[in-house]
């Protein structure tokens, strides 16, 4: 598919999926003049950046990574190094901190709710 089939199918901008490219996070062949072709699984592989950069991941990070998960496809993935472990359980112990700082502040605004209410 071209890239903006594959804009329009994720939703993200032709830009961003230029993006992508440069920094090895998703491929394409090149036709004969020159355009992109990106394969069926690229769809896949796009809304998994979009969900590891919704989770606060950078685009360095995410390219160093997504050579060790697998595709939805079930495309064989390279084994995780240890310092990759290390980086990734960083990552989530990040996530996990941003989770209970969002809920204490989601009970905070309850309060506030209910005082306002009643």
């Amino acid at each position: 598919m071209k890239i903006g089939e594959l804009s329009r199918r994720t939703g993200v901008s032709v830009r961003s999926l230029r993006y992508y490219e440069q920094k090895c996070m998703l491929a394409s062949e090149r036709t004969a003049g020159g355009h992109r072709e990106y394969p069926e699984a690229a769809v896949d592989r796009v809304v998994l950046i979009q969900q590891l950069l919704a989770a606060g991941l950078s685009g360095d990070k995410i390219a160093g990574i997504l050579p060790c998960m697998r595709d939805h496809d079930g495309g064989p993935a390279e084994t995780a190094t240890p310092w990759l472990v290390e980086q990734l359980a960083a990552e989530r112990a990040r996530i996990d901190r941003s989770i209970k700082d969002l809920l204490y502040t989601r009970e905070v605004l309850d309060e506030v709710i209910a005082a306002a209410e009643g």
